[in-house]
């Protein structure tokens, strides 16, 4: 019989004022102003369900927020993984994003960088999607059968779906991955060892936006 592990990825909530600076995987906080966000997940994330997180404070905050938000399920103290951590983004953390695009012109995608450039001191997107498909695998059979709901960073995520889509770094920073968002993704594994991947949700809001400021809100 084929045993099924649900992964419920959440994106952190917004970070306090970053001054337009680069943060990547540095440490700073989130802003969990907005209950609206928090009652949202408390809302939709499933009951019995192990919680982990990666191991910045700023997804650990966004778990006690949605936790004040009515989920007394959510337990006070959640396991960090530093496998699920933001891309390290090395030398570049700290300074202004202007000023580091000025430098060499801003990289025309949607990342700050390309996927294989190691930022000085820091690792690459490739090498965080590396860290990552080494680390879900371990997670899902420990966790086999079960809802586990991890906090993590839009790096971490897009990396999660490369793995479960058999996508390039290249080709999963093509997804869009908003702060307090939810992705899903199934682990299927047969009773011959056969590994199979589902993904059923892919950047859910935390709140329905009515169809006319939908767009507004991207």
């Amino acid at each position: 019989m084929t045993k099924t592990t649900h992964f419920w990825w959440v994106r952190h909530a917004p970070v306090v004022n970053n001054g337009g600076l680069v943060y990547g995987g540095g440490e700073i906080d989130a802003d969990v102003s907005n209950t609206a966000l928090f009652e949202g997940l408390a809302a939709r994330l499933p009951k019995k369900a192990v919680y982990l997180a990666s191991g910045l404070r700023r997804t650990h905050q966004t778990l006690a927020a949605v936790r004040a938000a009515g989920r007394q399920d959510i337990p006070g103290e959640i396991r960090g993984y530093v496998e699920l951590n933001e891309q390290s983004l090395g030398d570049w953390q700290g300074q202004p994003i202007a000023e580091l695009f000025s430098k060499g012109g801003p990289w025309p995608g949607f990342w700050m960088t390309p996927a294989d450039n190691v930022p000085p001191n820091g690792e690459s997107f490739a090498q965080l999607c590396e860290r990552v498909s080494g680390i879900v695998p371990e997670i899902a059979a420990e966790y086999a059968g079960k809802h586990v709901v991890i906090a993590a960073h839009g790096g971490t995520i897009r990396g999660a779906l490369a793995q479960a889509l058999n996508l390039s770094p290249a080709q999963a920073l093509a997804f869009g991955v908003d702060n307090c968002s939810t992705t899903r993704i199934d682990h299927y594994l047969g009773d011959d060892g056969a590994v199979a991947w589902g993904v059923p949700i892919v950047n859910l809001p935390a709140v329905n936006l009515p169809v006319a400021n939908f767009a507004a809100a991207y």
